[in-house]
Parts: C-alpha cells; structure tokens; sequence
C-alpha cells in the first residue's frame, strides 16, 4: 500500500492575549521608576497648592523675632534701672538722710506724680494752660516746649544758610569761621543780660538764648558737610546747569543730610539745656522756674521727679530729631 505523506501546515499565528490573563506564559513587563517618590512626597505631589500668605501672617510670623530684638535691647536697660532704684531706696532709706529714697518720692509727690497734666486742657483751639500757678508738671514741660520750638526752628534755619554759605565759598568761611569759633565759646547763661538788656521782656529774651546756643552745631557741621562734597558732584550741577533749587535738593541735600543732622541732634540738647537754665534765672512758667520754685519751698522730691522728666523729654527730642534725619536721608 502507498502511503502518500502528507503536507505539513504551519499552524496559523495565535493572538496574544491580554496582560494578566492566563492564556499566555508571556506577561507585560513592568518598568519601574529607579527612584520612586516617598509616599509623603506623593502625597505633597498630588495635594493642591497652597495659598500665598497674606502680609499678616507674615507679620505675625516674624512677631517673635521683633519681641526677641525688642527685649534684647530693652532688657539691659530695665535690669539696671531696677538695680539703681534698689541701691538707691538701700543707701537713701535710712531716717535723716539729705537725698529722699524712691518710696519717700513716691509717698510725697504722689499726687505730682499720677497727675502731670493737671490744668492742661486740650480743644480744637491747641492746647491750654491755667493761669495762676496751679499747673501739674506737663504744663510746665509744655511751656518751656514751646520756647525751645521757636528758638530751636529759627536756629535750624539760620545755621543751615549760614553753613552752606561758608560751605561752599572760601571767603565767607575765612571771613565768619573765627567770629563764630568765638562766639560759640560763650556760655549761654553769659547771654542773658544781653538779651534782656535789647528785647526788654522775658519771653523773648528766652527764644533769643535758645537760638544763640543751638545755631552753631548746626552751622558749624553744616559747613562741613558741603566742604566735605566730592568735587564731581559740583562738576557735575555745573554741565547739567542745575538751578539753584534743584542743586539744593537733588546734590547738595543728600550729600551734606548726616553732616546737618548731627548738628541738629546736638542743638536740640543744647537748647533743652539753655531753656532749663534761662527759666531758672527769669522766673515765670516753664520746667526751670518749677525746678527752682520747689527748691525754695524744700519739695526736694518734686525737684527730683523734674529732673526726671527733663531726662525724658530730652531722650525723646534726640530720638525725635535723629528718626527725622534717617527718613530724609532715606528719601534723598
């Protein structure tokens, strides 16, 4: 029997079957990532993003930082006020001594102390002291303020002038440096005379004291600011053809601003001294006349409680004045 072969059939290719099915040994390879993400950094990835924070988060999120500054800064100096009222009360304490402690202040001058503005009343009008004497101790701060304004703004403008004036030209500095290195040397209370001799009145015998001891720090640290200029900036004002005004403002303010300032902040002090001191010696209102009328009456503690004051009132008028040229100088 013949047998005939027969032909041989490729089988037909099969369809692969889908990735997790068990109808192939083949599977869908799985790349993985080489580093994959933590599940809080997944986490952080998938959540939305945060809000901006507002201006008063901020602030309050730098809060502790400026108490932190703030107490680095004061604590010092309440630490060693509370030291010095503790040796004081401890040398001062003891019956028959000439100097009153701080509870002997405290328990004389109590009703001083916790009414300073006694008979000082404020209206759309300004502000009004009772006549008559009987005034707490503001009232008497804030007359003595008032002359120390007028003769203080006067001498600020005078001795800006006069210093730019010897400042910038070599004759007026040869001709007024030494008068004014003279005068300057003249104590203030040596003026009193002079000045009730020509105006005739306390007043402004008192404005015309302040303005002749504050002007010559003014003139005097003025001048040295324009002098110490860069010779560039007045080439400069010169190719430019500045006018006046705009030199002033633009070149000379910002360059001469520390300079003034420094003169400012030592006149205010001088002239607190002056007021003080002229008030004492005239009478009238005013710190000084109070300082001397307790005195004469032996209220040695109300003496000692305007000393105290005098001391404040002077630190916030150097504070006053040297937070005015740092914002100038910040503009220009």
């Amino acid at each position: 029997m013949n047998t005939q072969p027969t032909p041989s059939r490729d089988p037909l290719p099969q369809p692969a079957s889908p990735a997790g099915t068990g109808s192939t040994k083949a599977e869908a390879e799985i790349i993985r990532h080489p580093n994959p993400p933590s599940p809080a950094r997944l986490s952080e990835m998938t959540s939305p993003a945060p809000a901006p924070a507002s201006a008063l988060s901020r602030h309050l999120a730098a809060l502790p930082d400026r108490l932190r500054s703030v107490a680095i800064n004061v604590l010092p100096t309440i630490v060693t006020l509370c030291a010095l009222l503790i040796v004081w009360q401890f040398v001062c304490g003891a019956e028959g001594s000439s100097l009153p402690s701080p509870l002997k202040i405290w328990t004389d001058s109590h009703e001083l102390i916790v009414h300073p503005f006694k008979g000082v009343s404020l209206d759309f009008g300004g502000l009004h002291i009772a006549e008559g004497g009987d005034v707490g101790i503001a009232g008497h701060i804030i007359a003595s303020l008032k002359r120390v304004a007028m003769g203080y703004g006067l001498a600020a403008i005078a001795g800006i002038a006069l210093g730019i004036l010897i400042g910038q030209s070599v004759i007026a500095y040869r001709a007024l440096d030494p008068l004014f290195q003279v005068l300057r040397t003249i104590p203030p209370l040596a003026w009193l005379p002079i000045s009730l001799a020509i105006f005739q009145q306390a007043g402004p015998s008192t404005v015309f004291l302040i303005f002749i001891t504050a002007i010559w720090p003014v003139i005097l640290n003025t001048a040295a600011g324009v002098q110490a200029m860069p010779p560039t900036y007045r080439n400069v004002a010169r190719v430019l053809a500045l006018r006046p005004a705009t030199y002033f403002f633009r070149i000379m303010l910002p360059a001469t601003v520390p300079y003034m300032f420094t003169g400012l902040r030592i006149s205010v002090g001088m002239s607190w001294l002056a007021i003080v001191a002229a008030e004492m010696v005239q009478g009238g209102t005013g710190i000084g006349f109070f300082i001397w009328d307790s005195y004469n009456s032996s209220l040695l503690t109300d003496t000692i409680v305007a000393l105290v004051w005098i001391g404040m009132v002077g630190f916030t008028l150097d504070r006053l004045v040297a937070w005015i040229g740092r914002r100038i100088a910040h503009q220009s």
